[in-house]
């Protein structure tokens, strides 16, 4: 099975029940392979959101601790070619957890990037190749 990459919104739309996205997350995650990479910049994003709304971000730490969903990104090894993934895309909303993604799917050929966000369609890896995604 091809690696995921997941991105914030499937992960929020997972540990919150009344999320517009829930039912189509826990579907995909039915079909998802056993573990699933992300980035420190999406975790951020997560439990920043799931504290604005008033929200525990234990559920996303259990996920973790079962190694379900791992933060394997090297931040320190892959500065450079992120910043010039957001100065490539400053134009457009390309956000650092975005371009962290972006980075990893350059990194894991044929991961596909599990995500809510549309930029991801005009986001390209390795300057021209379209990315792998699992949206709705």
């Amino acid at each position: 099975m091809k690696p995921w990459l997941v991105d914030t919104g499937p992960m929020v739309a997972l540990l919150k029940q009344d999320d517009p996205h829930h039912d189509w997350a826990t579907e995909q995650a039915r079909h998802a392979p056993a573990s699933v990479s992300t980035c420190e910049a999406v975790v951020t994003e997560v439990l920043f959101l799931l504290k604005r709304d008033g929200r525990d971000g234990g559920g996303l730490f259990e996920l973790l601790d079962a190694g379900l969903v791992q933060c394997e990104f090297d931040l320190r090894a892959q500065r450079n070619p992120v910043r010039e993934l957001m100065h490539r895309y400053r134009g457009q909303p390309m956000s650092f957890a975005d371009a962290c993604l972006v980075r990893m799917a350059e990194l894991t050929s044929e991961a596909s990037i599990w995500t809510l966000d549309k930029d991801f369609h005009n986001y390209r890896k390795h300057g021209r190749q379209t990315l792998s995604l699992v949206m709705p």
